[in-house]
C-alpha cells in the first residue's frame, strides 16, 4: 500500500511529507503555474497523446486500484472496475473531441477593407486556457469525480494544469491515480508541474487552494455547505474567480396517471432498484417520487415498499456520511405530515434503504421536506391533481435531473410539464430512472443553484472542457505570428 501518511503531497513531481499546510498549498499551485507557461501552449494533438497516455497508465494499474479502493471505501470490485472504465473512458473521450477541433470553436471573419463607411479589420476568435484549476475530489465517486476525475481531464484537456485536493476518505487510491498521471506527463515531456496534489483534509487547506492567486478556476463535487463556503471564497477574492460546484440534488420523479395505470409494478420496481443503488450515494439518486394519489398509487408505493424491504443494510463511503443520512431520516420522519412507509435499518455505517410519504401541499409549505438526504432514502409526494404537480414544478429549486414517466394518454401533461422542468434541471429524462450518468458528448451533468453553482456549464461530457477555457480574439494578427498560437491555422 503506498505510504500515503509519509509522503501525502505531489509538488513538481516530487512526493514530500506534509509542512505547513500554506506553504505546502503555494509550492504545489506555483508549480502549476510555472507549467502553465508551456502546457497553456501546446496543440490539441499534444494534449489528446497526454490524455490518452493517462488513461493507459490508469488501466494498467488496475488490479492495484481495485485492490486498495475497496479496501478504503467498501465498494464492490465490479463497481471500482467500471469505474475505472469510466475513468479512463472519459479521458479518451476528450481526447478524441479535441482531435476533432471542436472545442476550440474558432471563429474568422476576414477583413473587409473597402468596406464602407469603415472597413472592417481581419477577426480570429479562438478558446484559450485560463490557467491553473483547483479541483476537489469526491468520496462517492472515488476515481470518476476524484484525482483523474472529469474536471481533472477536463481542465487538461483544455490546456490548464491542475492542483488536485485529494479526498481524505481514500488518500492510497487517490496516490495510485496520481502516479499514473506522473508517469504519463513524464512519456509525454510535459512539465512535472501540470498536476499536482495536496493530501490535507483540513479546511485550512482547501481555503488556501481556492484563494491562491495562481489558481484561475475550481471545480469541486460535495456538499452544499462546504461547497457554498468555497463559493463565497472564490467570489470574495479580489479577482474573482468561477467555482464550478457541483452540490447535489433531490431528482424528482413525475409518475403521470396512464403510466401508472399501464406500468405500476415495473415502475416500483425500478424506482427502488435506482433508490437504492450504492447505498443511495449518487448526487443523481431519485429521493423524491411525485404520485397520483389513489388506489394505484397506494399500490405503487406498497410494491415499492416490499422491494426496497429485501434490500439488507450495506457499508457506506464513510461513518461522516453514514451519520449524515442517519440524522436525516430521524429529521424526516420528525416532521409534521410525514409517514414512515419503510424505517431504516442498520446501524452505525451500514444502512438499509427508507422510504416515506406526505402529500405535495405539505410538502410546499415545509422547505425542511426538500432538504437532501445522501443515501438510500425516498420521499413519496402524494399529488390530487396534475395542476399540483406543476406547481410543484413551478416552486421546485435547481436540480441535476428531472424525470417524467408517461404513457401515450399522458402527452398533453407531459407538455405542461416540460417547460417547467427544463428551467429546473440539466438533464430531462423520460421513462428511465437518473442513476447512471453517461459519458457522451451531449450529456448535461449540472442544473441551477443549488444543483450547481454555475447553470451553464457541465461536469460530465466534452462541454466540461469549455468550463476551463476562455475566448480571445486577435485583431489583424500579423502573418509572422499566426502559427504562434495553438489551434490558429498555421500551428494545429
Amino acid at each position: 500500500m503506498p505510504q500515503t501518511a509519509k509522503t501525502p503531497h505531489l509538488i513538481a513531481g516530487q512526493w514530500g511529507a506534509a509542512g505547513p499546510v500554506a506553504q505546502d498549498v503555494d509550492n504545489a499551485c506555483s508549480a502549476a503555474e510555472m507549467a502553465f507557461a508551456s502546457y497553456g501552449w501546446t496543440s490539441a494533438a499534444a494534449r489528446a497523446r497526454l490524455l490518452n497516455a493517462i488513461a493507459d497508465a490508469i488501466d494498467a494499474r488496475k488490479a492495484e486500484i481495485i485492490a486498495i479502493c475497496t479496501e478504503e471505501t467498501a465498494l464492490p470490485e465490479a463497481r471500482i472496475a467500471g469505474e475505472i472504465g469510466r475513468t479512463s473512458g472519459q479521458f479518451r473521450l476528450f481526447a478524441a473531441h479535441l482531435l476533432g477541433g471542436a472545442a476550440l470553436e474558432y471563429r474568422h471573419d476576414p477583413a473587409l477593407p473597402d468596406r464602407q463607411p469603415l472597413p472592417r479589420p481581419d477577426l480570429q476568435m479562438i478558446q484559450r486556457p485560463i490557467g491553473p484549476v483547483a479541483v476537489f475530489g469526491a468520496s462517492n465517486f472515488p476515481l470518476a469525480f476524484s484525482t483523474a476525475g472529469g474536471d481533472t481531464a477536463a481542465a487538461l484537456a483544455a490546456g490548464c494544469p491542475v492542483v488536485v485536493k485529494g479526498h481524505p476518505a481514500h488518500p492510497g487510491t487517490s496516490r495510485l491515480v496520481a502516479e499514473a498521471i506522473c508517469e504519463a506527463l513524464a512519456a509525454c515531456g510535459h512539465a512535472p508541474g501540470v498536476f499536482g496534489m495536496v493530501q490535507d483534509g483540513s479546511p485550512e487547506a482547501g481555503a488556501a487552494l481556492v484563494q491562491h492567486p495562481a489558481i484561475q478556476a475550481v471545480g469541486f463535487t460535495g456538499s452544499h455547505r462546504v461547497g457554498r463556503i468555497l463559493f463565497d471564497l472564490c467570489a470574495a477574492r479580489p479577482v474573482p474567480i468561477p467555482f464550478f460546484g457541483e452540490l447535489g440534488s433531490i431528482n424528482p420523479v413525475f409518475i403521470l396517471p396512464a403510466k401508472l395505470h399501464q406500468d405500476g409494478g415495473a415502475l416500483a420496481q425500478g424506482w427502488a432498484a435506482s433508490l437504492a443503488l450504492g447505498v443511495g450515494q449518487f448526487c443523481t439518486n431519485p429521493g423524491l417520487l411525485v404520485l397520483p394519489r389513489g388506489p394505484e398509487g397506494a399500490q405503487f408505493l406498497e410494491q415499492a415498499r416490499m422491494a426496497l424491504a429485501q434490500v439488507a443494510p450495506q457499508t457506506m463511503l464513510t461513518p461522516d456520511i453514514a451519520k449524515g443520512a442517519w440524522a436525516g431520516c430521524t429529521a424526516l420522519a420528525a416532521l409534521a405530515g410525514v409517514d414512515t412507509v419503510l424505517a431504516p435499518s442498520g446501524t452505525g455505517r451500514e444502512m438499509g434503504p427508507a422510504l416515506y410519504a406526505a402529500s405535495l401541499v405539505d410538502f410546499l409549505a415545509t422547505p425542511a421536506m426538500a432538504q437532501e438526504v445522501f443515501g438510500p432514502v425516498g420521499l413519496v409526494l402524494w399529488a390530487d391533481t396534475l395542476g399540483q404537480m406543476e406547481t410543484l414544478a413551478r416552486a421546485m429549486p435547481g436540480q441535476l435531473t428531472a424525470t417524467i414517466q408517461m404513457a401515450e394518454g399522458d402527452t398533453e401533461a407531459a407538455r405542461a410539464l416540460l417547460p417547467l422542468l427544463e428551467r429546473k434541471a440539466g438533464r430531462v429524462l423520460f421513462n428511465g430512472f437518473p442513476t447512471g450518468v453517461e459519458v457522451a458528448d451531449a450529456m448535461v451533468h449540472g442544473g441551477p443553484y443549488p444543483a450547481s453553482t454555475n447553470f451553464g456549464a457541465t461536469s460530465v461530457g466534452t462541454l466540461a472542457i469549455r468550463r476551463f477555457l476562455r475566448p480571445v480574439c486577435y485583431q489583424n494578427l500579423p502573418a509572422a505570428l499566426q502559427g504562434a498560437v495553438p489551434g490558429l491555422p498555421g500551428k494545429g
